[in-house]
């Protein structure tokens, strides 16, 4: 059976406003991308995984305008929830939810600026 051959693989998020989601994300990862362009693409470099923000050419942007509902979620591993969660409130996106008990740990759902979903974890210990 023939499999894909790809060098490298990362998570990107399309949107129409690439300078409010590159902000909301210097700041919840206290970090710059590592890639800018203005009006294009920011790149970060996170522990595991490169993380692309775009802004789509002006013949695609409808496909991009959306809000909650997406089956995508970027899941970020933290280690003290309740920290995460004053960050995502001190940034203006509080989790409208509480956070959950589960099998594998202490879970909330959060939602970046342009209504991606965010889910924060905390492994059981």
């Amino acid at each position: 059976m023939l499999g894909l051959s790809y060098q490298n693989a990362f998570l990107t998020i399309g949107t129409t406003e690439l300078t409010k989601l590159v902000d909301f994300y210097c700041q919840l990862f206290n970090q710059q991308p590592q890639t800018y362009l203005p009006q294009v693409y920011a790149e970060f470099q996170l522990q595991g995984l490169r993380l692309g923000i775009f802004q789509p050419k002006e013949d695609h942007r409808q496909e991009f305008i959306h809000g909650h509902g997406s089956t995508m979620s970027l899941c970020l591993e933290v280690d003290n929830l309740e920290e995460a969660v004053a960050l995502l409130t001190t940034l203006g996106y509080a989790p409208p939810g509480t956070i959950l008990d589960t099998s594998h740990g202490r879970e909330i759902y959060a939602y970046d600026p342009m209504g991606n979903r965010l889910i924060l974890h905390q492994c059981n210990i």
